[in-house]
């Protein structure tokens, strides 16, 4: 038997109210199931002459994460108005920013010059408060040329009172929606059906123009041999009319039909693959084709037509009819489809159909399996959904892990804690083909956990499940891996780096970061590469900078430079930057770097941003203020657990400060307070160094950093000894030994020349100490000068310019002869000092002067200072 065909009419009033409405900002289409919204969008989308760029989104069947439904919008709004081939389309991360992808969305829209509407179908299905308070914030702002239309089977918590206040809402509603009497007379002649006009005025009556209900009706009535007496046998509500249509339908229908109709009922979506394993024959892909011509509640969701979803309506009462027809065929239907989907990677419908099948314990591994990686995505409400679908009789000791990593997401530690006890007591009776698997799982858990807690203590351990999968592997559990490996390396490596196991924390990230690169995880890239930057901190300035912007540059190409997760690289580079005394480009990646911490951040890396601050304010010359931000740095740090790699930087920036502040009392005691271990450090001899200044017992200074300078107290790095030679210098000074106190602030510079770094210099208030250096007594007169002119209040780099590079790259062996040209010594002494020859000294400089564009010693010598030629890139 031929397939009836059901012909849509044109409901030209319809549309044109519809074309009213879209004038408005917003217009809200509020009906019940089956009364055409869907329809009456698409035809009015489809038709003809459409003078808007439609940005179209079906919300997905129970959406709970804001993100999935943001990502789907923007890509959406892109898709309509052309702007897909700019930045790599966002990514989902675990760290969601909803007000910067909305802000992104509005961005987009604001962009264009042309209308644009934004469609919004089944808004219904958006199970998240989150999303729904963000889109109201979008459509109460949208560009001048935006409209939304928004379909929803019920009215959403959308606060649009001031639209309407304004007359910039409209709505349409079930009763505008209803067929006339009219337009079901053309609905039935168009569908070659034959009734009386009594007939016809009874069939309306009955459906009270309800639009599912009439084309369920017609295709029934098509072929029927009494269509008067059919019209006449059935009433009641909607859902009774539509019970008895779908099963008059069906029956009507040829068994093949029939057949795929009631087995894919329980699917959210079909395609002809997935219909095959369901019904077991070939040929569901025509037969879905031939529905959707044939206008049968069955619509095609991409351009291809290869993915197809039943009407809703039509779909719930398949579902009926599944369960009363074939009740015990339903748990092996649910297990076909998530088999399939599972080898589709299409995971949280694979977990949905193994809850369907009644199947808790398979649905339970496989949610622990997944958990990272929807984590990864972005979906941790729907993990939280699935979650609750386990009866509580149901529940498995897997789940535990589950429950553990949303406890660690959301900062609830000691449960988590408690979940992972749990987990490891079940691993632990697990079958030997399992335990590998819970084993990395746990290990990955713990490493979260510790990070979180900023513990180093019980995380070596860890790293053995860190190891290469174990041989025999599917693709999917290598996969799977990946993502628990590129995490745990993640997590890893910031504990090390955090806690001073620095060289070992520079390869877990580095392998991390390339583990995350090789398996499509652009975010755990970004933040292995972030924390690399602030690992960094061993190399030279120049690396660091380097690492920290190969960071910030893949950050901003997915749009999450202002994101928590790039804020390490941000926080380091302009730490570096002010370090060496770029103190405004400095600044702005300090600005850039709260602006991503705006939202929420743990008090390890707000550590960090206000130790930063703290030294512009210093360079700056605003010590009150670098006070305050020295001592928020080292309140924070007093709340994480176990040791931190700037903690004694931290407190010896606070304590100097505070005697050069002329409180050397209350830095006394703070000092009297600390134990013996922080107290030994050389960052701390140098605080006591400043503190006996203060007291005017240069002495004692001299006494406090007589250990640090020979190598008994151990440091962060030369640094402190830059900062240990400077405070020796003021001590000889207070002491009248002016000689001693050039020779110790030559020592200074002498270390500071690779780097050049002013910082050291700045915080020690070593101004005069320096201004009484005769420039031609030092070999660094061309640092001294740059420190000079930051301590007198400019930045060396003012203004953020960037001077353009040499013509042509300086050879190693010119390198070399440019960083003597800011000493006094002359061609001779440089050729003995780098053992060649007078002649290969001044063709070097002659090439020198040509790669520079100048013309004598001093110019290459501001020309190098301006290039940051003069840097070797020493280890720190």
């Amino acid at each position: 038997m031929a397939r009836p065909t059901l012909r849509l009419i044109d409901r030209g009033d319809l549309l044109a109210a519809l074309d009213r409405a879209a004038a408005r900002k917003v217009t809200i289409i509020s009906a019940p199931a089956g009364s055409g919204k869907t329809s009456l969008l698409r035809a009015w989308a489809g038709r003809p002459g459409q003078r808007h760029r439609l940005a179209v989104l079906q919300v997905q069947r129970d959406q709970h994460d804001a993100q999935q439904f943001w990502l789907a919008l923007l890509a959406a709004v892109r898709q309509a108005t052309g702007t897909g081939g700019g930045p790599e389309p966002l990514a989902a991360t675990p760290e969601f920013n909803a007000r910067a992808v909305v802000d992104r969305v509005r961005s987009e829209l604001a962009g264009q010059g042309g209308p644009v509407v934004l469609v919004i179908d089944d808004l219904h299905e958006l199970h998240s408060p989150d999303a729904l308070a963000q889109l109201t914030r979008l459509l109460t702002s949208l560009p001048p040329s935006t409209h939304a239309i928004l379909a929803t089977r019920r009215d959403l918590r959308v606060g649009l009172h001031q639209l309407r206040l304004a007359g910039e809402l409209a709505e349409i509603r079930g009763a505008d929606l209803r067929f006339t009497e009219r337009e079901t007379c053309q609905l039935l002649a168009a569908s070659g059906i034959t009734l009386s006009e009594a007939g016809a005025a009874l069939l309306h009556q009955r459906t009270e123009g309800w639009a599912a209900g009439l084309r369920l009706a017609a295709i029934s009535l098509a072929g029927h041999p009494d269509p008067e007496r059919f019209v006449a046998e059935f009433s009641g509500s909607d859902r009774t009319v539509a019970e008895y249509l779908v099963a008059e339908m069906l029956e009507r229908q040829p068994a093949d039909v029939q057949n795929l109709l009631l087995r894919t009922s329980l699917l959210d979506r079909v395609n002809g693959e997935l219909a095959d394993v369901l019904t077991g024959r070939p040929g569901s892909e025509r037969i879905l084709l031939d529905l959707e011509d044939a206008n049968a509640f069955v619509v095609s969701l991409d351009p291809g037509r290869t993915w197809f979803r039943y009407h809703h309506l039509f779909g719930d009462m398949l579902r009926l009819e599944l369960r009363r027809s074939l009740p015990e065929q339903v748990p092996a239907l649910h297990l076909r489809a998530a088999r399939w989907f599972a080898e589709h990677g299409q995971v949280v419908d694979a977990i949905r159909h193994t809850q369907g099948a009644g199947d808790w314990s398979a649905a339970a591994r496989l949610l622990a399996d997944y958990s990272f990686s929807l984590t990864l995505d972005g979906q941790a409400q729907t993990i939280q959904a699935l979650l609750r679908a386990f009866p509580p009789g149901a529940d498995h000791p897997e789940l535990a892990l589950v429950r553990a990593g949303a406890d660690v997401i959301q900062g609830r530690l000691d449960e988590a804690a408690a979940h992972l006890a749990v987990a490891q007591a079940h691993a632990g009776t697990a079958p030997p083909d399992r335990q590998h698997r819970l084993q990395v799982t746990i290990a990955s858990l713990k490493l979260s956990l510790a990070r979180r807690r900023g513990h180093l203590a019980g995380v070596t351990e860890q790293a053995e499940f860190l190891n290469s999968p174990v041989t025999g592997q599917s693709d999917e559990d290598i996969a799977l891996d990946g993502d628990l490996r590129a995490v745990a390396l993640l997590n890893l490596g910031t504990v090390e780096a955090w806690s001073l196991g620095t060289a070992e924390a520079e390869r877990h990230l580095q392998e991390g970061a390339a583990l995350a690169k090789e398996i499509g995880r652009p975010y755990l890239e970004v933040g292995c590469l972030a924390e690399l930057g602030f690992a960094s901190k061993i190399h030279s300035f120049d690396i660091t900078k380097a690492r920290c912007r190969e960071a910030i540059v893949l950050a901003d190409r997915y749009g999450w430079g202002t994101e928590p997760v790039i804020s390490p690289a941000l926080i380091t580079l302009g730490g570096a930057l002010i370090w060496t005394g770029d103190l405004d480009q400095g600044e702005q990646w300090l600005r850039q770097a709260a602006q991503a911490l705006a939202e929420d951040a743990g008090p390890g890396i707000r550590v960090l941003l206000h130790l930063a601050t703290g030294t512009l304010q210093v360079s700056r010359g605003r010590l009150l203020e670098a006070l305050e931000e020295f001592s928020a740095a080292e309140h924070l740090r007093a709340q994480l657990v176990g040791s931190h790699a700037l903690a004694s930087q931290v407190t010896s920036s606070m304590l100097i400060m505070a005697a050069r502040l002329g409180r050397p009392g209350e830095a006394r005691a703070f000092l009297a307070a600390l134990d013996d271990e922080r107290a030994g450090s050389g960052e701390i001899g140098n605080a006591r160094a400043a503190i006996s200044l203060a007291e005017g017992d240069p002495a004692a200074a001299l006494d406090a950093v007589r250990e640090v300078l020979d190598g008994t107290a151990p440091v962060l790095g030369y640094l402190t000894l830059v900062e240990a030679h400077l405070l020796a210098g003021l001590a000889h000074r207070g002491l009248g030994d002016q000689r001693a106190a050039n020779q110790a602030a030559e020592h200074a510079l002498a270390l500071a020349e690779p780097d050049r770094p002013v910082l050291p210099f700045l915080m020690t208030g070593a101004r005069e100490l320096l201004e009484e250096l005769p420039p031609h007594e030092t070999a660094h007169a061309a640092l001294l000068a740059d420190i000079l002119d930051v301590m007198r209040g400019s930045s060396l780099t003012a203004g953020g310019r960037h001077p353009s590079p040499p013509a042509e790259e300086l050879s190693p062996g010119e390198l070399r002869v440019l960083r003597y040209l800011p000493t006094n010594l002359s061609r001779p002494e440089i050729a003995s000092q780098l053992s060649v020859s007078p002649n290969t000294v001044s063709t070097q400089i002659r090439s020198i002067y040509a790669k520079l564009g100048v013309r004598d010693r001093s110019a290459a010598v501001q020309r190098a200072r301006e290039l940051r030629l003069l840097s070797a890139g020493r280890t720190r």
